[in-house]
């Protein structure tokens, strides 16, 4: 018998190029896509650690990460810092909205 196991991205964010890569391609109208990349580097990296080195205690962390939420700038700020990455801004091509 197979056994499955459900995918966690965070089980590939292993070097700081492939975390970059996967944080620029979760660019996304849809705002629980991001939550999400932010959640499985958070994962990769340990979710304890992320806690204490953003100030959010573990479960307030896992909160602010979870589909649905809507966390403060704030607080996504404070857990991209822990993370030791920084959001970046580009013009739009022509033709998107």
């Amino acid at each position: 018998m197979t056994k499955w196991r459900l995918f966690d991205a965070a089980d590939f964010l292993d070097s700081e190029e492939t975390i970059t890569e996967f944080l620029a391609a979760a660019e996304d109208p849809n705002p629980d896509v991001l939550l999400y990349a932010i959640g499985a580097v958070a994962r990769a990296r340990g979710m304890a650690k992320v806690a204490a080195d953003s100030g959010l205690g573990r479960e307030s962390l896992y909160k602010a990460l979870a589909p649905g939420a809507h966390p403060r700038y704030e607080t996504i700020q404070r857990v991209l810092d822990a993370l030791g990455v920084q959001m970046t801004f580009t013009p739009k091509r022509s033709g998107e909205s």
